[in-house]
């Protein structure tokens, strides 16, 4: 949001959501969407079969579930902070994924598209840069390696043990 521009829409819906379960992103489009928003952008993040050259079969998401959804809607919080939102949705999967499978969506609602492009790209910024979640790549080779947050976000649960 412009630096002195009174917030003139009512409170932006925000939700926040750790699932096991594949996540339905036509539901949530839908739920941003309104009639005081002339933009909508869904962000889907999938698992890609290539990483760094190497050739992926699926992967394992754990968090700290608690200080994830936490700080994925302190994230949300300050999106509206400085964009004009009506509404912003992200939901997390947990558990095992295979190829092609949506690990993570954000959905934002906006009164113009820059608002909401640009607020989507802040979302899933922060949520990759801060957001205590794990991922375990499963390589065709047999290896596997976990892939952590960045320096000083909270190790693995079970890393010290292993």
């Amino acid at each position: 949001m412009t630096e002195g521009t009174p917030r003139t829409l009512p409170e932006p819906l925000l939700h926040v959501s750790l699932t096991e379960q594949p996540i339905d992103y036509t539901a949530l489009t839908e739920r941003v969407r309104s009639h005081r928003a002339g933009a909508v952008v869904t962000f889907l993040g999938t698992v890609r079969e290539f990483t760094a050259g190497r050739r992926t079969l699926a992967l394992d998401y754990e968090a700290y579930e608690p200080m994830a959804r936490a700080e994925l809607q302190r994230i949300l919080a300050e999106a509206t902070e400085q964009w004009p939102l009506v509404a912003a949705v992200v939901e997390h999967r947990l558990g095992r994924l295979e190829l092609g499978e949506i690990s993570v969506a954000v959905a934002v609602a906006a009164p113009h598209r820059r608002d909401a492009f640009q607020a989507a790209q802040y979302v899933m910024d922060q949520t990759k840069r801060r957001v205590p979640i794990w991922k375990r790549e499963n390589w065709a080779d047999g290896g596997t390696e976990w892939v952590h947050p960045p320096e000083g976000m909270p190790q693995r649960p079970g890393d010290a043990a292993e």
